[in-house]
């Protein structure tokens, strides 16, 4: 018979055998998981980048084509802002970076901000 201590001792008397009566059974909690929050990157006016770059910047980086692209950037132009597109946060702060490192590298002033959707 095998022993339930290291010393060979038997502390536990033999109990009834376990035919499942009685026993307690843990109800599972179903976890509410929320869906990621979404954020807008938004472009920014300024009297200085070309139009043309803007286009480029849009087509590029956010995957529009001419028409949309124009349209965003004639938005961005008139109403002093325009959202380029919605994403998850991480992508979203990644699409603000290279456009920046973009407009810095081409030696613009644009700006590209991130903000809660």
């Amino acid at each position: 018979m095998a022993s339930n201590t290291p010393d060979g001792s038997n502390p536990l008397p033999p109990g009834p055998p376990d035919d499942g009566q009685g026993s307690v059974v843990e109800e599972r909690l179903l976890q509410r998981v929320e869906p990621p929050r979404s954020y807008q990157v938004v472009m920014l006016n300024d009297d200085y980048t070309p139009m043309e770059f803007v286009v480029m910047v849009l087509q590029q980086h956010f995957h529009h084509d001419i028409d949309a692209a124009t349209q965003i950037m004639l938005k961005i132009h008139h109403e002093g802002r325009a959202v380029c597109g919605v994403y998850t946060r991480d992508v979203a702060a990644t699409k603000v970076e290279l456009v920046l490192a973009a407009a810095r590298r081409a030696g613009h002033p644009l700006q590209c901000i991130l903000e809660v959707a």
